[in-house]
């Protein structure tokens, strides 16, 4: 486990500290103001070029004057990593400290969190980023509220009557739902999900992730027949427990985090029975998060212990909305994209949900005030991950930040077209049976033009997901806001602006999706008056890229990705899409290893995974030899079209 201490003090010297990746979408670099030396940090996955981020305040005032500010904390969760930030009323990080935890994955394509180890990460942050805000010579109750940002989709499940997790948090990239989705995909009401929730049916939502756990946990099965079961995502786990558990039985999620589940209708923002049904869910038997907005004085509980003991909980948003608030896009037709491991793009599109048409998700952006704001979003598997594809696999560079020197060591391309489809293709394609394909290599090939056509790949990727917005929104965006790892690279973000034709705007202050949800809280408790008090902040201290290339040139680009794209299809072979395949190796490693139980006899999570696997391999076996007839047979056995209850 390592930390990360981020404070402020008289120095004006800036070190630049890249961190490990926390999810997809969250700001990636960090840089502090310190009295010692610069020290070499440990380069980070994305980032790409070593650039200087000043934020945070100078010298602390004078007494008199320091118990007159007043600061907003923030709880950023995410897939690899918790942090904890403070801001201060020009919504500057202060102080933070972040924690890395283990993410487990017991199986291929599996991804797993433990959901106590999320809690004390965030709440060993909180104390330690609290500690170095009152080194600082603040207070502690200066800090007015906290708001939490989370990855989302991350599925927890929990005894309502121990407070204790009955599994491990099933991870939003996690795929072992595979073959449930293509299960669910057959049933009758799968063409109206869309039109109800706002998202196609995938492995991504949560309410998939709940009806795997169901079928093959014992304990959850168990929880659920007994009507003592829990469910949230991790913004809703986090404030349970932060809340004391049992002690209060806070169980809330806002509507940002909802829309992801598939069990919110997206127009009424409340369950939809209809989406339960679908999803065999029954009320009497699991309990459900109460929905609630993203801003809300009281709803969320308060800190029952620790050094911010009582502090309110007052924001609440979904990590990749976040960023959409914490980059001040609160006009309809401001969208943001936040490159990471992946990219995500938010486009707001005002005050009603517009459902898509091409190939994107319709979601809720926030919901600050009476009405929710929504937005359309698109998603690219492969950001910075293609850079690390570079360094680890192809051994082109020694560390990622060298990417941009190797492409900017040729002029252009080469003609070399790389799409990076390393699991299949995203938003706005959704082609499964893509995989990574590489075009227009030559003998005058080298490792340069790779090194650009990866890079190019992520933003041609965008540039399709901007088209697509515009086509389904009616309206033309006008700049894109940037944040995340990637967009510390110059080259990158001209590409972008290049095969986009729009400005792209990257700003100084890149801890957008932690400020966002400083906002969130902060306008709870009249910190800031309304959302239009901040909409100045806006591209603070941003450096603006414009095209530049001619519109010609940027056609014949687009041209040649899109005949790529379609180039890259097909090339999974039945057997490989097979889900779950078993190594020899694998299926020794099931055979031998001995069950393990908890006290009291109960299957512990470890265990189950296990069973799970051994079953579905089983069940894969009985199919090869049985034929149709076994497929029949194994959906009667997992519940067929039956309703989860007792």
């Amino acid at each position: 486990m390592s930390t990360t201490v981020t404070r402020s003090n008289s120095s004006t010297m800036t070190v630049q500290l890249a961190t490990p990746s926390q999810s997809l979408l969250q700001p990636l670099m960090h840089s502090l103001k310190v009295s010692e030396p610069p020290k070499v940090a440990t380069e980070h996955v994305e980032d790409i070029e070593d650039t200087s981020n000043v934020s945070g305040s100078n010298d602390p005032p004078k007494d008199t004057e320091t118990e007159k500010e007043w600061f907003i904390g923030s709880i950023d969760q995410g897939t690899t990593s918790s942090r904890f930030l403070i801001f201060n009323s020009h919504g500057e990080p202060v102080a933070s400290h972040q924690i890395e935890f283990e993410n487990k994955y017991p199986r291929s394509g599996w991804q797993e969190h433990d959901p106590l180890e999320l809690v004390s990460s965030v709440h060993d942050c909180i104390e330690e980023a609290t500690e170095d805000f009152l080194d600082l010579g603040y207070k502690a109750n200066q800090i007015r509220a906290i708001g939490i940002t989370n990855q989302r989709e991350t599925t927890v499940c929990w005894d309502k009557n121990t407070g204790l997790p009955l599994y491990n948090a099933i991870v939003w990239p996690d795929t072992r739902t595979k073959s449930l989705v293509r299960e669910l995909k057959g049933r009758k009401g799968v063409d109206k999900l869309r039109d109800l929730c706002g998202m196609p049916l995938s492995t991504y939502p949560s309410s998939v992730k709940l009806m795997w756990m169901y079928r093959n946990i014992p304990e959850v099965r168990k929880a659920y027949d007994e009507s003592r079961l829990a469910f949230g995502t991790v913004d809703t786990w986090l404030i349970y427990r932060l809340n004391g558990a049992t002690q209060n039985n806070i169980h809330v999620t806002d509507t940002s985090n909802a829309s992801r589940t598939m069990f919110m209708n997206i127009h009424t923002l409340q369950y939809d029975d209809e989406l339960l049904d679908f999803f065999q869910i029954d009320q009497k038997n699991v309990t459900l998060p109460k929905i609630v907005p993203s801003s809300h004085p009281d709803a969320f509980g308060a800190l029952v212990g620790g050094v911010l003991k009582g502090t309110r909980i007052t924001g609440c948003v979904g990590d990749q909305s976040a960023a959409l608030v914490g980059q001040c896009a609160f006009n309809e037709g401001e969208a943001k994209n936040t490159y990471g491991t992946g990219c995500f793009l938010l486009y707001n599109v005002g005050s009603k949900p517009v459902i898509s048409q091409h190939g994107l998700v319709a979601t809720v952006g926030y919901h600050i005030g009476d009405k929710a704001t929504y937005a359309l979003e698109g998603s690219v598997a492969v950001g910075g991950s293609g850079v690390k594809f570079l360094e680890n696999n192809m051994g082109f560079i020694k560390k990622s930040s060298e990417v941009e020197k190797l492409a900017l060591s040729v002029p252009d391309n080469g003609g070399v077209v790389f799409v990076t489809a390393f699991s299949g293709l995203f938003a706005p394609y959704w082609i499964d049976d893509a995989k990574g394909t590489i075009f227009g290599i030559t003998a005058h090939t080298q490792r340069g033009h790779i090194a650009r056509a990866t890079l190019e790949a992520t933003c041609y990727q965008t540039a399709a997901i901007l088209s697509a917005m515009h086509a389904d929104s009616g309206k033309e965006l006008k700049n894109l806001a940037v944040d995340g790892g990637m967009s510390e690279s110059d080259l990158c973000m001209q590409t972008q602006a290049d095969v986009s034709g729009i400005p792209v705007e990257r700003p100084a202050m890149r801890e957008t999706t932690a400020l966002g949800a400083a906002i969130a809280a902060g306008l709870a408790v009249g910190a800031w008056g309304s959302l239009d008090e901040l909409r100045g902040w806006r591209g603070r201290g941003k450096r603006t890229f414009t095209p530049k290339i001619e519109v010609a040139e940027r056609k014949k680009g687009v041209k040649r990705w899109e005949k790529a794209v379609q180039m890259s299809k097909g090339w999974v072979e039945e057997d490989e899409a097979e889900e779950g395949s078993d190594t020899e190796e694998e299926e020794k490693e099931d055979r031998v290893e001995e069950e393990q139980r908890m006290a009291g006899g109960e299957i512990t999570a470890r265990e189950a995974v296990r069973e799970a696997a051994r079953r579905a391999l089983a069940e894969r076996r009985t199919r090869k030899s049985s034929g149709d007839g076994a497929k029949t047979a194994e959906r009667a056995d997992e519940g067929g079209g039956e309703k989860i209850a007792a």
